[in-house]
């Protein structure tokens, strides 16, 4: 399921680039601001779909809704054309689904699995996710070059995809049996409340301020390709190379975080991604650059998404899963809505190497607050 899905998400993601920037002609600002709408509209639904799945006990039936919503939207794409307006309102939807998704969705996963093998656990479905990640851009890639630079067949692609994965959810994944507890009520206040735990608190910030300063990928590959000078159509292309190393180190990531701590991983991810925003500057150029760069930003991504899930499951009670999981999420995502935004206003008004040059400093700024917010959550 997780790799229909992705192969559906990511084709649109590794298209979206190519068709705002050279197809369409939109700034830096205008591919910010859908880039921004991208990722910042799933923040306040993941709210709701955590809230929602933990408040009826059926997570499993949230998170088809939202998959079936974002398989829709890729049909809303193609009678859309190149208004940046519609583009933005079909984008808010397909991220909605999202929204709605992803916290039933982890905690699902979180439910079934002991505490012990949570990284491991997360780290599987991340691979299954980054299958998809690989295929769906290699589909995108060899459309672009062999077939058409028209985004119909691309979206109609992706839909097939993303159905075929509905139905796979629907059919072979089962819902956990949760029983209603005495005492354990789901309210909007019960789940806000969960940031009274110092470790929850803790976390939740450490994600926003790291989000703040990550940049999205759609901007990582745009200024890689401008810096290697490489042709346009290898952004299509450059998701694979990061997809391919999460591929083949989230699992063990998962692994190696539940030995010797979650944190620890999670902030080595990040010192990861620094590395990779120096690359941008361009201290080689060329094919090397770029497959050196997404590398590595595919190990950031293999130390950090599941990790940080499986770390916030540790801090949340059964009942509260989903909402407490959708917290870390939203303040995650609404930090990355406003890097998205600032960081293409910086492209458009500075050159290319002051902008990542401001962005290099925010990371490390971010990591020196983060490393002393989270030291005592690492010495454990």
């Amino acid at each position: 399921m997780s790799l229909l899905t992705d192969i559906s998400s990511e084709m649109v993601t590794a298209f979206m680039p190519v068709y705002v920037l050279f197809s369409l002609q939109m700034t830096y600002v205008q591919l910010g601001l859908l880039d921004g709408i991208y990722t910042g509209a799933t923040a306040l639904l993941r709210l709701v779909g955590g809230y929602v799945a933990d408040r009826i006990r059926r997570h499993k039936g949230v998170a088809v809704a939202g998959y079936g919503l974002s398989t829709v939207t890729k049909l809303a794409f193609i009678p859309v054309g190149a208004s940046a307006l519609g583009l933005g309102g079909v984008q808010t939807l397909d991220r909605a689904g999202k929204g709605l998704r992803t916290g039933p969705r982890d905690a699902l996963i979180s439910l079934v699995t002991p505490t012990a093998d949570l990284g491991r656990a997360f780290g599987v479905h991340r691979t299954m996710d980054t299958i998809g990640a690989l295929l769906g851009p290699l589909v995108t890639f060899a459309v672009l070059t062999w077939l058409t630079f028209r985004p119909g067949p691309i979206f109609m692609i992706s839909f097939v995809f993303g159905l075929l994965g509905v139905i796979v959810l629907v059919c072979f994944v089962r819902q956990p049996r949760l029983e209603r507890v005495p005492g354990k009520v789901v309210t909007v206040k019960a789940i806000f409340g969960l940031l009274r735990n110092r470790g929850m608190r803790r976390t939740t910030i450490a994600a926003a301020l790291l989000g703040l300063a990550t940049i999205s990928d759609a901007f990582v590959f745009v200024v890689l390709q401008k810096t290697a000078d490489v042709p346009p159509n290898w952004l299509a292309l450059m998701p694979v190379g990061t997809a391919l190393t999460f591929l083949l180190f989230a699992t063990p990531f998962g692994r190696l975080a539940d030995r010797v701590g979650r944190w620890t991983v999670f902030f080595a991810g990040h010192v990861v991604l620094l590395v990779v925003y120096l690359l941008l500057l361009g201290p080689f150029g060329g094919v090397p650059l770029v497959i050196v760069t997404v590398a590595l930003h595919g190990l950031f991504y293999a130390a950090t998404d599941g990790v940080l899930m499986a770390h916030g499951a540790t801090l949340v009670p059964d009942h509260l899963r989903a909402g407490g999981l959708s917290i870390v999420q939203t303040g995650q995502a609404l930090a990355r809505f406003a890097s998205s935004v600032v960081f293409g206003l910086l492209l458009q008004n500075l050159e290319f190497g002051a902008a990542v040059t401001i962005v290099i400093c925010a990371l490390a700024a971010a990591l020196a607050g983060v490393y002393l917010l989270i030291r005592p959550e690492v010495s454990r």
